[in-house]
């Protein structure tokens, strides 16, 4: 009866599923969308400004010429748009974000004026991340990074993966030998997180150097990622949620969010000692 009642079930299921339109709507050209995350590393650090776009899978146009500015209660920075026609908004090299310090976002653009405030939280030492690797191939993959919840350590973990070192591969293309990717550890647990679509898995050859970022987030930095996820990676799931949009901390009507972020950072190489199989 039990199997019975799994096969009715999945067939309700089954037959529930029907082809549906998707219609973007188009927003007004005033608004922007703002990807801005500085951190406490020494370096030219950027502020990305882009248009909304109205159909899927188009490619954003950058918002150019616009007047930004970053500061906090010690020194103002204007950041340069570099290359020109880029939307890319670049600080000086010497620019890094410091404890204790409130930092402002100012963007002007074609009479429109966005601010944003956030602060930084002190970053922490963390354990490496586990490979696992396939017998069949004999490639391996990332196996585990961080725990997804966390009620006190919230936080953006970066991964990139370079095997262009690797003999047999140099000659390879870059966008085949280096990959990016984004895991997250957030204060709440989500069923549609439980439920997501399944992602898929890059798998990279022995000797791959893996560098491993985390990034401290703010929880009102952790609530915007939550949102951002409930609309992207955890949609198509067995449990959605109704669309919505994604809170920001940009006035204005922008888009996106400005966090300062401490990084903490160590790379593994793929196939040693303290890897598993799998």
């Amino acid at each position: 009866m039990r199997k019975l009642f799994i096969i009715g079930f999945l067939a309700i299921l089954q037959g529930c599923v029907k082809q549906t339109e998707w219609p973007v709507k188009s927003t007004t050209p005033e608004k922007i969308v703002v990807d801005a995350i500085l951190t406490d590393e020494v370096k030219s650090q950027q502020v990305g400004l882009t248009y909304p776009v109205s159909q899927l899978n188009q490619v954003p146009g950058p918002v150019t010429g616009a007047i930004v500015i970053v500061s906090n209660e010690d020194s103002t920075w204007n950041l340069t748009e570099t290359p020109a026609g880029s939307g890319i908004y670049r600080t000086p090299s010497y620019f890094f974000a410091r404890l204790n310090k409130n930092y402002s976002l100012l963007i002007a653009h074609q009479n429109n004026v966005y601010s944003a405030k956030a602060t930084m939280l002190p970053g922490s030492y963390f354990s490496e991340l586990r490979f696992a690797k396939n017998e069949t191939t004999g490639l391996w993959h990332v196996d585990w990074v961080a725990n997804a919840f966390s009620t006190a350590d919230a936080a953006m973990w970066e991964l990139l993966i370079d095997w262009s070192g690797v003999p047999g591969y140099g000659a390879l293309d870059s966008v085949v030998t280096h990959k990016r990717m984004l895991f997250y550890t957030l204060p709440t647990l989500d069923v549609s997180e439980v439920f997501a679509p399944r992602m898929e898995s890059i798998y990279f050859p022995a000797g791959a150097i893996v560098t491993e970022r985390r990034y401290s987030v703010t929880p009102e930095h952790a609530e915007f990622i939550r949102e951002l996820l409930l609309e992207t990676n955890w949609t198509g799931g067995l449990f959605n949620v109704s669309a919505a949009n994604v809170r920001t901390n940009l006035s204005n009507g922008a888009l996106g969010f400005f966090g300062v972020c401490s990084v903490t950072e160590l790379s593994v190489i793929a196939g040693t000692s303290g890897n598993r199989k799998k």
